[in-house]
């Protein structure tokens, strides 16, 4: 699930079912800013909603809905992007806009882990208890135009596998979603600015520091990355792979993780037959039900030849295909804001140190790390939504 909907009852938690991974590169052409051609298909009206019904939508945090400034209107957009193998498709997402003569920036938000049996929590549903139905529509309303796309395999491309983790997919699809938003503004005189925010927890949180980094590299005119603030991504896959064979410890993610490697199978062609990864009988039953239940231990769940692969860096493609998901050493120029929990038992601290780390390293001067103390995947997401709402409105 994603950041935002926590601040509700309990079942949004069941929303952040992550196990974050990093990026990957795509085989599908880098777009050239200056000769693209439009991306927007089409747009449906949603609804209007009054800034009263806005408060009433997240009781048990107060403080959140004291924030309400402005109805937003909520539109279903349309647009074309392109699949990990570089085919086109139609994608979509939701469009929140405030009620505004007032010019004002877009953010896009990347939502976290949505399970294909809940798919109809994607953003451009706009259900009843979703995400954005909730504190994202808050956000809103103060004064910001949001983007959110569904990403491949929600919404308009359900027919398609999520390529859940894939840092370049998510990028890219994510960054369509803003050019056919900024597009479907100016086609109904929505009055935006040149300002572009970038939030999301867990898989929306990677999928935020994935998209910064692809906007730096090939749109850092046409939509300039003026902040971005990711929580609690797995910005380092390839330590966090080495991270989970050497756990001894419960690890209650491992069912995502079995999503992430199927992910990386299928887009990097590996082709691996299910007895390379799992043990006997979890290799029969995953081929059967890729969502199915396993055991929390991984010396339970994982074959040794997998956990030797990773551990001695012995199986070249299969290294390949977790450092290509490596999001976390690079340079950004804009700034951001790392949030991350230091007890978080989805996602380890790690991987927002060694991405603070790296940036360090690299010069980087407008980036900090903002640990939340003892905050676990879940307990921290409050803290990070405020934190990062204050973070960007210094923008």
């Amino acid at each position: 699930m994603s950041l935002f909907r926590s601040l509700l009852p309990a079942k949004l938690l069941l929303c952040v079912a992550l196990l974050a991974a990093p990026a990957c590169k795509t085989n599908a052409p880098d777009p050239d800013p200056t000769t693209s051609t439009t991306v927007l298909v089409g747009s449906t009206l949603i609804g209007d909603y009054s800034t009263t019904v806005l408060a009433s939508r997240v009781p048990t945090v107060p403080l959140v809905g004291a924030l309400v400034k402005y109805p937003v209107r909520v539109y279903r957009l349309t647009y074309h992007t392109t699949t990990p193998d570089g085919q086109q498709t139609t994608a979509s997402g939701a469009v929140l806009v405030p009620t505004t003569t007032t010019a004002v920036p877009v953010l896009s938000y990347q939502h976290g882990t949505i399970q294909p049996a809940n798919e109809n929590q994607a953003p451009s549903y706009y259900a009843t208890g979703s995400e954005v139905w909730s504190a994202v529509s808050i956000l809103a309303s103060t004064g910001y135009v949001v983007s959110a796309p569904d990403y491949l395999g929600y919404g308009a491309s359900k027919t398609l596998p999520h390529p859940y983790e894939h840092a370049a997919s998510l990028a890219s699809t994510s960054a369509d979603m803003l050019r056919a938003t900024r597009e479907f503004c100016q086609q109904q005189s929505i009055s935006v600015n040149q300002k572009n925010f970038l939030l999301g927890y867990s898989e929306g949180g990677y999928a935020t520091m994935a998209l910064h980094k692809y906007l730096q590299d090939k749109y850092a005119t046409a939509l300039p990355v003026t902040a971005s603030a990711p929580g609690a991504g797995a910005y380092h896959k390839s330590a966090f792979a080495r991270y989970v064979l050497q756990s001894t410890q419960p690890l209650a993610f491992l069912s995502t993780y079995v999503w992430v490697l199927n992910t990386y199978d299928r887009i990097y062609k590996l082709n691996r037959p299910y007895s390379f990864y799992y043990q006997s009988p979890y290799d029969v039953q995953l081929q059967a039900n890729l969502f199915g239940p396993v055991p929390t231990q991984q010396s339970q769940l994982f074959a040794s030849s997998f956990r030797q692969a990773v551990l001695t860096n012995s199986d070249a493609a299969l290294t390949a295909s977790l450092t290509d998901n490596d999001i976390y050493d690079w340079k950004p120029t804009a700034p951001v804001a790392l949030f991350h929990g230091t007890a978080d038992d989805y996602v380890p601290f790690f991987n927002s140190q060694d991405a603070y780390d790296a940036m360090q390293a690299r010069g980087a001067t407008q980036v900090t790390l903002n640990p939340i103390q003892g905050g676990d995947h879940f307990s921290s997401v409050l803290t990070y939504t405020l934190g990062a709402y204050g973070f960007i409105s210094r923008y």
